[in-house]
């Protein structure tokens, strides 16, 4: 399968996109905002503590406060807070380099070791205080009206491992799955460690000699050392270090592992890569292309359109059924319909075939949408009890190709799945668009004939009040158009129940909902 990363860098915006096979996959869009700081460390300042939640508010330097847990701040012996410390941490990022592999993860042999003051019985306000001032990784961007949440554990990605600073543990993606090769890795590390650090090696690590783990160590320990100056010496709520910018972290995490070439359209950002490369990745040896032609580079590559088409609540599957996307806060609903498709042979074969051609398109809407969170899928109800299992198969097997961590449960009753999918970016909706101002993000505007019969009521009760001897009501023009039309009879009702004349002007700015009621005087 050839995998291909299309990069587009504007000056203030960077999107890439992952191509496999010609056809786009996923992908991230990054803009100098307070939604690509994901990975980045600051010194903040702690705003306030919430002793009922167990958290705190952390002023990091923007409009919203930054959210930390008990559990970020405080370690713990517990195998279920180990695993969701390095989930949280290292379970997804902007171009995700660890999922699939942190789940897998090996458990430290001693856990004492590696606490930095275990005391279960701790409370936040025991760790934190007003006004204090802390180092912080931002583990998940802003998301809605959801400011970032940080953690003090923080991370340092390499292309080869990943420096935990704050843990004593070495630990091995099961992703390498030979034993020997285990060994070999962990044993090349603890000759060559000098420090107390936690360290885990990445799936691209298979293979690699002595002297590249001590190169790759080097880095990271001294990228910690100037963290650490910084932190001495930076003033509260100001950034200590910017992680890597997306077209780097495309570079580091997905060409090689992901993606056998990669195409940018800027001369400087392909001099950069191009020297990146040749810095931090010299082993790595495969094609770097500068786009040159006249049209956009997404458009040459056919990937705007499929970016517009994955803003849509409705998309049609090849037969002729559709599925329906509403994504809400506190969940995604998706559903599945036969539409226009009406099958060959029976009724049950056409749902099955509708719904297997859904799990498909679902599973690749999921992840180009980037779409995380609780997510509940109405697929078309199956009498057949094989049926029902061949469409689970299909869809936990189409669901391994995520590297987002996922987690599908059985078919209900009702015909339902639910499923989880690990979020810490802005899905590709929140990203590119805005709640409509139409409707306020509803969803849904009034009917015609609502707002008319709306019209007639509130003239109704303005009527008993009214001084002058004359209607004049301003409208949509659509609106204009049904109280001349097809609900003229709601106005000819008040006229003559009032013997006074009410005139319809169509505003062609108005809002479809909005209308205004005057009076006059006729001489």
């Amino acid at each position: 399968m050839l995998k291909e990363l299309v990069v587009n860098a504007a000056p203030h915006e960077t999107r890439v996109a992952l191509l496999e096979n010609g056809t786009i996959v996923e992908v991230f869009i990054e803009r100098e905002d307070e939604t690509s700081i994901a990975g980045n460390i600051y010194k903040g300042r702690v705003q306030r503590v919430l002793p009922g939640m167990q958290a705190a508010f952390v002023d990091i330097g923007f409009d919203q406060a930054a959210f930390i847990y008990v559990d970020d701040v405080l370690d713990t012996a517990s195998h279920t807070m180990y695993q969701k410390f390095e989930q949280d941490n290292y379970g997804e990022a902007d171009i995700e380099p660890y999922a699939g592999e942190i789940e897998t993860l090996d458990m430290p042999e001693n856990t004492t070791s590696w606490q930095a003051s275990l005391n279960p019985e701790c409370s936040i306000e025991d760790l934190l205080t007003e006004g204090q001032e802390i180092m912080v990784q931002v583990a998940k961007s802003s998301i809605g009206s959801k400011g970032p949440r940080v953690t003090t554990h923080i991370s340092l990605a390499g292309r080869y491992m990943v420096l935990l600073p704050t843990v004593d543990h070495i630990g091995i993606s099961k992703k390498i799955g030979n034993e020997a090769e285990r060994t070999r890795l962990k044993d090349l590390l603890l000759s060559i460690r000098k420090n107390k650090f936690g360290y885990i090696f990445r799936t691209q690590a298979q293979g690699i000699d002595k002297e590249t783990i001590q190169k790759e160590l080097n880095f990271l320990n001294k990228t910690w050392e100037d963290i650490l100056a910084k932190n001495k010496t930076a003033s509260a709520t100001s950034l200590i270090y910017k992680d890597l910018t997306i077209t780097f972290r495309a570079v580091r995490d997905l060409l090689d592992d992901e993606a056998d070439k990669l195409i940018i359209d800027s001369k400087e950002e392909y001099a950069n890569v191009k020297n990146f490369l040749k810095k931090l990745m010299p082993d790595v040896n495969l094609s770097i292309e500068l786009y040159q032609g006249r049209e956009s580079i997404f458009d040459a590559y056919n990937i705007e359109g499929d970016v517009a088409r994955a803003l849509k609540k409705k998309v049609w599957l090849k037969s002729g059924g559709y599925i329906v996307i509403d994504q809400t806060e506190a969940l995604v609903a998706i559903d599945v319909n036969t539409g226009r498709y009406v099958g060959k042979h029976n009724f049950d074969e056409t749902i099955l075939k509708t719904n297997l051609e859904a799990v498909k398109e679902i599973a690749y809407q999921i992840r180009l949408r980037n779409i995380g969170g609780i997510i509940i899928i109405d697929f078309i109800d199956m009498k057949k009890k094989q049926h029902r299992e061949k469409v689970m198969a299909h869809m936990n097997e189409a669901m391994k190709n995520d590297k987002s961590q996922t987690n599908v449960l059985p078919l209900t009753e009702l015909g339902l799945v639910q499923m989880t999918r690990k979020r810490i970016r802005r899905n590709l909706t929140r990203t590119l668009c805005k709640p409509c101002f139409y409707c306020n993000g509803d969803g849904h505007l009034m009917s015609g004939k609502s707002i008319c019969h709306k019209i007639y009521r509130d003239l109704v009760s303005e009527a008993a009040d009214i001084m002058g001897n004359k209607f004049t009501v301003k409208v949509h023009p659509d609106i204009a158009q049904l109280l001349h039309g097809k609900e003229k009879h709601l106005i000819s009702s008040l006229e003559k129940q009032f013997s006074k004349p009410i005139a319809i002007y169509p505003e062609p700015h108005y809002h479809m909902e909005e209308y205004h009621i005057f009076e006059s005087l006729i001489k």
